[in-house]
């Protein structure tokens, strides 16, 4: 199954709105989708979650206040709360999502390898000969 763009329903959907700025939405939808597509081409079907948080954070805090007094009520929003961005987490997501990142081995050595020796092997020498310590074989 492909990726498709979310729509503006499911935004509201997301951010539990009952009523969307519908063309809003669709275009920071469409520009969260960029921003991904930017992380990992071609974008894995579950990368939609990842467009809804950041676009459903630029849609509820795009001026990216962080500290609002309205009256005897005061609200502190975490820093880098708005605006339209993708957090590390987000590309670290969308990047596992795709098969990326994570450890893997290569093993270079190819399949057919043979583990018997390449050079000419001296048979007069080693074991069944005298070893004297310091001096090796003799």
């Amino acid at each position: 199954m492909a990726y498709t763009v979310p729509s503006a329903e499911d935004l509201a959907l997301y951010l539990g709105l009952d009523e969307i700025q519908g063309a809003r939405a669709d275009l920071l939808l469409q520009q969260a989708t960029n921003l991904c597509l930017a992380v990992v081409t071609p974008l894995p079907d579950g990368a939609k979650a990842v467009v809804l948080s950041a676009a459903g954070r630029a849609y509820v805090n795009p001026q990216s206040v962080s500290y609002e007094t309205i009256g005897p009520m005061s609200v502190q929003r975490p820093q880098g709360s708005g605006g339209l961005y993708l957090t590390k987490a987000d590309k670290s997501a969308l990047k596992s999502m795709a098969g990326r990142g994570g450890a893997f081995t290569v093993d270079p050595t190819p399949d057919t390898a043979d583990p018997s020796p390449t050079y000419p092997i001296d048979y007069s020498y080693g074991p069944g000969l005298e070893y004297e310590p310091g001096w090796g074989w003799v």
